[in-house]
């Protein structure tokens, strides 16, 4: 089992921006307003607390999410909020795929054993993150889909950016 000694500072720095990164792919790929913009930020957040009370959870998994309230954690979250600064919604989305990548080569060399739950742990942020906010509707995305052809899209671009299709 793996835990933050096996990556070097700047390798679990790519580890935990994933995490983040698995999330606003998605609500990059169709922003949905201030209200969607919520349902989507806490279904990530709802995603990380479960896993972390899960007594089940994989090692790997519980050492990132315990990293997000430490230092580490607030270094990832402002490395990825300087990089998308004055970037469009399409740009975002694509150096959050292209984090995702990374951040799955990592996995599969530094952590074999815990790579795919890992990279199964950040498809299950991405896709509680699609269905949280109807898109395309009108007044609070009322008449809306669950998950754009957008979102669905990028889902494949995850899929594939974490090889594991």
């Amino acid at each position: 089992m793996a835990d933050k000694s096996n990556f070097t500072p700047d390798e679990w720095k790519v580890l935990l921006q994933g995490v983040i990164a698995s999330g606003i792919a998605i609500t990059a790929a169709e922003p949905s307003g201030l209200w969607g913009l919520l349902k989507e930020s806490f279904a990530g957040g709802t995603a990380m607390a479960k896993a972390k009370t899960d007594p089940g959870a994989n090692v790997l998994i519980k050492a990132v999410i315990t990293d997000f309230g430490a230092a580490e954690g607030s270094a990832a979250r402002d490395g990825l909020k300087a990089r998308f600064k004055q970037s469009k919604p399409a740009e975002i989305k694509n150096a959050c795929i292209e984090t995702l990548r990374q951040a799955a080569a990592i996995v599969d060399a530094k952590a074999p054993g815990d790579a795919a739950a890992y990279k199964a742990w950040l498809q299950l942020i991405s896709q509680h993150v699609a269905e949280a906010a109807n898109e395309g509707g009108g007044f609070l995305g009322i008449g809306g889909v669950q998950v754009s052809d957008a979102e669905k899209a990028t889902l494949t671009e995850i899929s594939s950016a974490l090889k594991a299709a």
